[in-house]
């Protein structure tokens, strides 16, 4: 595969796009937070029960800096008791690629990484 030039600007327009989309989207679980609210409005408790191994402190940090980004949405009703639900924002729409793409790389990925593995484990059984 023959190597394409790039040049300066553009490389490095390039780098500060992608510095700023993983500083909005930095971390293991805002996306995750983001594809648990794709079906709709949810509760803070219902958030944390999709989430495996999320704490109730760092779900509150990533639904603050989410909606500081506007990516998310917090409603306060007001009834009692209090209900708040969190739902995604329009903006959030353009994103839907991004993680259809992550989605779709880590099937990939992971099917390759059990098939290399499953390969080298069955060379070394007919090594021994």
């Amino acid at each position: 595969m023959k190597k394409e030039q790039v040049d300066t600007p553009t490389c490095q327009a390039s780098i500060n796009a992608v510095r700023d989309s993983l500083y909005v989207l930095n971390g293991k679980w805002k996306i995750l937070v983001i594809i648990a609210l794709s079906e709709g409005p949810r509760r803070f408790k219902e958030i944390e029960r999709s989430i495996e191994g999320i704490t109730p402190k760092v779900l509150s940090k990533e639904l603050r800096e989410l909606e500081l980004n506007e990516f998310v949405e917090r409603k306060v009703y007001d009834s009692i008791p209090v209900k708040v639900t969190y739902e995604l924002t329009p903006h959030s729409d353009s994103l839907r690629e991004i993680i259809h793409s992550l989605v779709v790389w880590g099937q990939q990925h992971r099917k390759y990484i059990l098939k290399k593995r499953k390969q080298a484990q069955t060379e070394r059984s007919i090594q021994e």
